[in-house]
Parts: C-alpha cells; sequence; structure tokens
C-alpha cells in the first residue's frame, strides 16, 4: 500500500474554491479520495488563527478527519494589509517528508510550489500530485507534477 503525505494550503484553497464555484471545499471527501489511493501517514492543514467560533470549529473538524492543524497568527498591519503565508512552511515540511512517503499530495494553485514539487521528484523519486481549481491553478505547477486533479463538485459541498 503507498505511502502518501498530504500537505493543505488552506487559504489558498477556501479562495480558489470560493472563487471559482462560491462553494467550500469538502476535507471529508478529500480524506475519502486519499484513502482509496493509500495509507494517509502525514496530513497537515496550515492555516491562519483568527480566534474566532468559526475558525476554530473548522479546525477542530480538520483535527478530526485526522489533520494536523498548523496555525500562523493572524497579522494585520498598519496599512490594512495582512499577512498569514505558509509557503516555507509547507516548503520545509513536503522536503522532510518526501523521503519516507511514495506520494506527496498539495492543495494549492500557487506556482510557488512548482520547483518544491520537481525536486521532490527527482531527488526522491516520490510521486508528486495537486488538487488544485483548474481556472486558478499556476501552469507551471500543474506541469511539475505527476498527476493534476482537479477539484471539482465531487470535492465541494
Amino acid at each position: 500500500m503507498k505511502k502518501i503525505a498530504v500537505f493543505v494550503d488552506v487559504q489558498n484553497i477556501y479562495y480558489t474554491t470560493r472563487q471559482a464555484y462560491g462553494r467550500q471545499f469538502n476535507y471529508r471527501q478529500l480524506w475519502h479520495a486519499l484513502s482509496q489511493m493509500g495509507e494517509v501517514v502525514t496530513a497537515y492543514a496550515y492555516a491562519i488563527r483568527r480566534d474566532d467560533d468559526q475558525q476554530i470549529k473548522f479546525q477542530d473538524a480538520l483535527r478530526h478527519i485526522g489533520f494536523t492543524v498548523k496555525l500562523k497568527p493572524y497579522i494585520q498591519r498598519a496599512d490594512g494589509s495582512t499577512k498569514g503565508d505558509w509557503d516555507v512552511g509547507i516548503a520545509i515540511d513536503v522536503m522532510e517528508a518526501a523521503p519516507d512517503v511514495d506520494t506527496v499530495v498539495l492543495l494549492s494553485g500557487d506556482g510557488d510550489f512548482d520547483l518544491l514539487m520537481n525536486k521532490i521528484r527527482a531527488r526522491y523519486q516520490t510521486e508528486a500530485l495537486v488538487f488544485g481549481v483548474p481556472a486558478l491553478s499556476a501552469n507551471s505547477l500543474v506541469n511539475s507534477v505527476d498527476r493534476f486533479i482537479p477539484i471539482d463538485d465531487s470535492l465541494l459541498l
């Protein structure tokens, strides 16, 4: 049975599914689909800590499904802009997990991850999969993986 490591860029998935479909992503259905592919041995969901009840319930639901939730504080700058990027943290965790699994699954459409996915494929011969919203996923990311799996109705609430 294949060993699978899963890494979810929660903010990216939230905003892209909302923008493209006006709907939310179904993490339970994702877990079911991944379980059909092999054994999920590592599963991280990277999110922003906002400490409102809705976010806390969502994060608890992710934990109940089987994800380890990693949180960064929500930072609002004086100019009104916000900060909460997990790209480096995701990259570090992927590089640490890749030698020990058969498949790395990334949920994001962010083209910044294309180098990472190319690297794990070349260095560790690890299969690389990306789940993303087709219209909002960077071509460079789609082209860097063994398989791009479009987020469609079957993965939405």
